[in-house]
């Protein structure tokens, strides 16, 4: 294989590398989803062996370029699709709430103990009893908040999440279904129309679809 051979497809799977990290959007690998990371690890693995074929340099790029198409596809279904991202990226898990561990979260996300003190270390916390919310994130970072945080009674709950409601936030905040849809009534506001919408101090905040820039 000539050396100008070489720096052809170098420089093809420079660009088709570039390509991928424009798809996946402006996020560091640490940011990444599972699914996103998968793939990523695929194309290139697929681009390596792409650059060893001698044969047919092209057609061995054809699958790696299939999960570029199929990452754009679904990058675009996630987008306007909530139930649909939160089946491919899953979605965050209160692994601690108001000072009390959720076991039962951590058995459902395969989190053990072991990971839950590893994090905590890593944020400075010495002990369990220090937190007062522990936020498992969908790629698997924690955030932390800590009891003797100064504005920990303004921490924003996500109630409604691009017109999902997350019932398990209303609840622990210690509101009601009918609470919420009382709010929405007296603003005339629909819940698919909501982009967001949180609690804070006992209030709820809500930015509707129409407000977000498109």
């Amino acid at each position: 294989m000539s050396v100008l051979i070489i720096i052809v497809k170098t420089i093809i799977i420079y660009l088709l590398v570039a390509l991928i990290f424009r798809i996946m959007g402006k996020r560091e690998v640490g940011q990444l989803g599972t699914f996103d990371l998968v793939v990523f690890i695929l194309i290139a693995e697929l681009v390596a062996m792409a650059l060893e074929n001698k044969a047919n340099f092209f057609f061995s790029l054809v699958p790696a370029l299939v999960l570029v198409v199929l990452q754009m596809i679904i990058s675009k279904i996630s987008l306007k699709n909530t139930k649909f991202r939160r089946f491919i990226d899953g979605k965050p898990v209160v692994i601690i709430k108001k000072g009390i561990v959720n076991f039962k979260s951590m058995v459902e996300q395969r989190y053990t103990l072991d990971d839950l003190l590893l994090q905590l270390r890593e944020k400075d916390v010495r002990s369990l009893d220090e937190v007062d919310y522990a936020i498992l994130e969908i790629n698997g970072k924690l955030s932390v908040f800590k009891k003797d945080d100064k504005d920990k009674k303004a921490y924003p709950l996500p109630i409604i999440l691009d017109g999902e409601v997350e019932f398990d936030n209303l609840y622990s905040i210690n509101k009601t279904k009918n609470w919420l849809l009382d709010i929405l009534v007296e603003k005339k506001i629909k819940v698919d129309d909501v982009f967001y919408a949180f609690s804070k101090n006992g209030e709820l905040f809500i930015i509707k679809k129409d407000n977000i820039e498109k």
